[in-house]
């Protein structure tokens, strides 16, 4: 009987100490955390667990020299500020906030980038980007505020505000170096380019990526209808060896070859055989993904999606978005390897 007291008095003693562990190291924790006021679900969620420190420079006091092409003028502004500018001129205000946020990063990325390497027509004038489609379109916001003219146009504004601010400072880096080329565009038609299909130029973070549910876009499907003799001579201009008329065209244009997204990478015009891209600009195409029906007085061009197919899509950032992914998992997508960095302020 007595050994079985002692036994019963250990096990009281074990059971003792085992709550008094568990108060000290789980409990008394979540207590000094409420107290502080953290929650650890917010702590977990915290942006900053996202960023990776960096020696990415910024003057404290710095400022964009950005160039208005229109205007012929330079004005220097805030980075914020020019980065809120540009977020609400490429993509619509009700897009989800955080394909905002996405946007946001990639312009500020664009714009960390032309300060190592301006745009030409800003050089020229002391400045380092443009506010074109050249570099990225930028608009003040009382012009943006203007061209809205809805009830919603403060609240559309506060929500832009609302992303940049949540994203201050953060660019993107691959091996520790801003991208070089932190491209994006509109719509995609299911899957983004490679950049070496496009540009030519091997970028390990632009690869051909998923991009589902664009169909939602107003442009994602287009198209445009050109008359004939219109057609052959835009072409017979352009290159002198096609040899192309108005009675030969569907023999003499073939599609040669694809990209892996699926658009047109080469296609033969006669005696020529020029990249998609080039097709694209001549005809001023919304995309290289096209297919071509010759009819008897017309060419109809029908394209789907809008834009280089390089990068981040616009639209698919805000599909993900709308289907439960934070920014930086929408970037992560569609730039390969990279990472989200801060900006160090000196």
């Amino acid at each position: 009987m007595k050994i079985v007291n002692r036994i019963g008095k250990n096990m009281r003693l074990l059971i003792i100490m085992t709550l008094i562990i568990f108060a000290v190291l789980i409990i008394l924790p979540l207590i000094i955390l409420k107290g502080s006021g953290f929650s650890i679900s917010k702590f977990n969620l915290d942006n900053k667990n996202l960023v990776k420190n960096s020696q990415i420079t910024f003057p404290v006091n710095g400022k964009v020299k950005l160039y208005h092409k229109k205007d012929n003028s330079v004005e220097e502004l805030d980075l914020e500020d020019y980065i809120m500018g540009v977020v609400s001129s490429e993509v619509p205000a009700n897009f989800e906030e955080e394909a905002l946020k996405a946007q946001a990063v990639a312009a500020r990325t664009f714009y960390m980038n032309k300060r190592n390497q301006p745009c030409n027509y800003a050089k020229e004038k002391g400045a380092e980007i443009c506010d074109t489609t050249h570099c990225q379109v930028y608009m003040s916001k009382e012009e943006r505020m203007k061209s809205w003219s809805s009830s919603e146009a403060k609240s559309d504004w506060e929500k832009i505000e609302r992303a940049v601010e949540e994203t201050k400072g953060q660019v993107l880096t691959y091996n520790g170096q801003v991208l070089e080329y932190p491209q994006f565009f509109a719509i995609s038609s299911g899957k983004t380019e490679d950049a070496k299909d496009v540009f030519s130029v091997d970028v390990p973070y632009l690869k051909s990526e998923e991009s589902k549910g664009e169909e939602i876009a107003p442009k994602y499907k287009t198209s445009v209808q050109i008359a004939t003799n219109d057609f052959v001579n835009k072409i017979n201009n352009k290159y002198s060896k096609a040899n192309i008329s108005k009675s030969n065209l569907a023999s003499y244009i073939k599609i040669k070859s694809y990209t892996e997204a699926g658009s047109v990478k080469e296609i033969q015009i006669g005696n020529e055989v020029i990249k998609g891209t080039e097709f694209r600009e001549l005809l001023g195409l919304n995309s290289t993904n096209f297919t071509l029906d010759f009819g008897t007085n017309a060419v109809t061009v029908n394209c789907k999606g809008y834009g280089h197919d390089v990068g981040m899509s616009q639209w698919g950032a805000n599909v993900m978005a709308k289907n439960g992914a934070k920014y930086d998992e929408i970037l992560k997508h569609y730039y390969v390897g990279v990472e989200i960095t801060q900006i160090k302020y000196e």
